[in-house]
Formats: C-alpha cells, structure tokens, sequence
C-alpha cells in the first residue's frame, strides 16, 4: 500500500486493475470476464449489487439467519424492492427445499443470501440453491465477505450470479475495497438500465431503454464504463486500496487456495476442539459453522464484556461479542486470514482459561491447549 501513487489512467494503473481483475477471478473460482472492484467498504459492494440489480417494485427473497441477512433485506428495501424473507433461527441455515418453494410461491427476480454470516458463524451451503435458482431461472446475489478465502466458495460451479466481498477476514487485508463478480446474466440484466453520465458522455453512447440505476456511486453499470477498454472516469480509483487487494489475492493463490481454505479449517476446528475440552458449550449447528470464527456460549453468571476487556487489556487478544438476540450470549473467536496459525490459536486458549479461572470460572484446565495440539500437530 506504500507503493507510489499514480494517475488513474497512467498505463501501470490500468494494468494493476487488469492484472487484479484476473487474480480475483482465482479467488472467486470463476471465469467472469467482470470481476473488479468497488471502492467501498464491502457493505458498499452489497449495495452496489443489490441497487443495480433490482428496480424499485420488483421482488427479492432473502433468506436471514442472521444480522447480515437483515442487512440485505434493509439494503433492497432502500432500494425500493418488495422485499421477502425466510426467518430461520439464528444458529440454523436455510435448506434448498425450502427456498425452493418460497420461490415458487413469491416468484422472486432475485434471491439474495450471505454465505458466512459473522453474527452466527454460520455457513450458508449455496451449491443446491445455485443449482435450483439456475433451473427456475432466478438469479442470485451472495455477500461473501465473511467467509471468501478460508472457505471454499465455487462461484460458477455453484451458479451463483453475483458475488461480492471484502479484504478483511479470510484474504487478510484492511477493509475499504469490495471485491465483486458478476455472470452474462446478471451483466445484461444491469446494462438494461445502463446510462451514461451527462458530463462524460460522447456522440456515440446510447442510454439503454430501463430505469436509470438508483445511485450515482454505486451504479455497476458505470463501474464496468470505468474497469471496461473505454475507461470512462466514473471516480477516481482509490490506488493503495487497489495495491492491497491486488497483493492479498496475489498471496492467496500463491499460498495455494486449497491450502488456504485448509489453513482455516485447521484452525478454526482446534479453536473448537480447545473451547470444548476447556468446558465451555459451542454455539449453532456445528455442520454449517465457518471455518473461520466459532461462536461459543458465555458461561452462565460470567460478565462477557468484562472477559473481552480483559483479554484486550492484558493479552492484546481482541474476541468478539454478538448482534441482536445473541448479544450478551455468546463470544465470537475469529481464526482468520493471518490469524489462521497454530500459535495465535493455542495462545488465545491458554490465555482466555486463565482470565476464566480469574474471574472465578470453572474450566478444565490445561485441556483446551491439548485439544488444540491434537488437531494442530506437537
């Protein structure tokens, strides 16, 4: 991100935007010809997806399982979609049958889901609903960002239409840019509403016949203007962002993906294994739990709150709290991107048994580390 800074057209920039199209679509697994990026946080991404792929009035099903699922029931809504939800409890995921028939009775021009959903550490399988939205011939919008680059995710293989994501979980990377894939469906379904900007226009642009994209900043239709031959200056692009996510998709597929995703599974299975023995109950379907984070139950009586500062105060180990109905009940231990190694594991067993056994909280002592060790190697 140090490097130096160049204009946005000079020929090194526009072939760092190039080079980082080809890098993301490793990462996504996919052969998109439009894989770029949005300069955005990675919310920014879900609602440039979601604003350009939905007209105000047209129908979205969004199954929630968690807080992100509302967030993208919040975000089509603003959009001006009518918007309908599959509530599942929080710690489950949504079945392919189900989806199935709230397609068939809503008739959805988009179904919209998260993969991982941080809030639950819960890992939406997408391969069958992929496979069943292509045959009802719906498209599909996923929000990856907490769950791409430590757990696999096959963007064409599972037919999914839209995916974006960010840098900073699994790829290991400073928030601030959104990663984005888009399929020839989903592409010609936004450049049906493709207009060019007033200031920048030329005697050979041509307004498409839909309504004009909600948002100016968020429109995907500029946005590929922008990353397309024309390079129509849509913003500026955010070069040192660019730099960074460039070098995280670069590292990952250098390190392998394959390896990657097994890096993660190794880790976030000895956090599991470690809270267990250390006598602590995990939280949600252990069949659909991430890679990268485990949620795990706050002790009945224990001030949760004061744990966290503890760690953070003492250790400079920051674990997470929850959203919502879990808020308060349980602790969120991420085992991601640079932290997905042996010792920032057993480091963070011993030392949140020991701020336990501080406060006075039964565990079993010297088990979570062994546990750990077991999964991990000596």
């Amino acid at each position: 991100m140090s490097q130096q800074l160049v204009g946005q057209f000079d020929p090194f920039m526009t072939r760092c935007m190039n080079e980082t199209m080809d890098l993301y679509r490793g990462v996504f697994q996919t052969e998109n010809r439009w894989t770029f990026m949005v300069d955005s946080t990675a919310r920014g991404g879900i609602e440039a997806a979601l604003v350009s792929l939905l007209k105000p009035g047209e129908r979205v099903l969004v199954p929630v399982f968690g807080r992100f699922g509302l967030l993208l029931r919040e975000i089509a809504e603003r959009a001006g979609a009518e918007v309908h939800c599959l509530e599942f409890e929080w710690g489950r995921v949504a079945e392919p049958e189900q989806v199935a028939a709230a397609i068939d009775r809503i008739k959805p021009d988009l179904v919209a889901l998260v993969q991982g959903d941080t809030s639950t550490t819960m890992c939406q399988p997408l391969a069958d609903i992929g496979q069943l939205c292509r045959e009802k011939g719906v498209l599909t919008y996923c929000d990856a960002t907490a769950s791409i680059g430590g757990n696999p995710f096959l963007t064409d293989n599972w037919g999914i239409s839209v995916v974006s994501a960010g840098l900073q979980k699994c790829l290991g990377g400073p928030s601030g840019i959104a990663p984005i894939t888009l399929n020839d469906d989903a592409v010609q379904r936004i450049n049906s509403r493709r207009h060019v900007e007033a200031g920048i226009r030329a005697s050979h642009h041509r307004d498409a016949a839909g309504e004009r994209i909600g948002s100016n900043y968020f429109d995907l239709a500029m946005i590929m203007d922008y990353w397309g031959e024309e390079r129509l200056n849509h913003h500026t692009e955010a070069t040192s962002m660019l730099y960074a996510a460039r070098e995280c998709a670069r590292l990952w597929l250098e390190e392998g993906g394959e390896n990657v995703i097994a890096r993660h599974r190794r880790a976030g299975a000895a956090m599991a294994a470690g809270l267990e023995a250390m006598g602590l109950k995990l939280f949600g379907d252990s069949r659909h739990r991430m890679n990268n984070v485990v949620g795990v139950y706050i002790p009945e009586g224990v001030d949760g709150e004061k744990i966290r500062a503890q760690l953070l105060e003492d250790f400079a180990i920051e674990i997470g709290t929850s959203f919502g109905p879990l808020h308060g009940r349980i602790w969120r231990i991420g085992t991601m991107g640079y932290n997905a190694r042996k010792d920032a594991v057993l480091q963070t067993l011993a030392c949140l048994e020991q701020v336990l056994i501080l406060n006075r909280v039964a565990v079993n002592t010297g088990d979570a580390v062994a546990a750990a060790m077991d999964i991990l190697g000596a």
